[in-house]
């Protein structure tokens, strides 16, 4: 081992390899993570969302996620585009009305209010 490795033959600085959990596959860290929400509903400690708690937490981040006016206006965008592409052609209109202009005009106002 080189003097400067620090107890680590990766030539990592030590503490920063993943080790444990964080070190397996995406996969395997889903299957151990499903045993643990399966195991937990048998027990019966597991929570179920009601109808009202679910709604008020899709809400929140709803919220959250139109806040950010350079996102909103990137959907607009991206919708824009993706309707003009299709079936009217190259004439720029939408299968909804306008331009694909005019929806990322639209994207980039929503929740304006807010």
């Amino acid at each position: 081992m080189s003097p400067g490795t620090k107890g680590s033959t990766s030539g990592q600085k030590s503490g920063t390899s993943k080790r444990g959990f964080a070190a397996m596959d995406a996969q395997k860290q889903r299957e151990i993570a499903s045993m643990g929400g399966r195991a937990a509903h048998e027990k019966g400690t597991a929570h179920e969302f009601t109808s009202e708690e679910a709604r008020r937490a899709g809400q929140k981040g709803g919220e959250s996620v139109s806040r950010n006016r350079e996102h909103m206006a990137a959907i607009g965008r991206k919708g824009g585009e993706s309707s003009s592409s299709s079936s009217r052609g190259s004439s720029g209109l939408s299968a909804k009305g306008g331009s694909s202009a005019q929806h990322a005009k639209a994207g980039s106002q929503s929740h304006k209010n807010r």
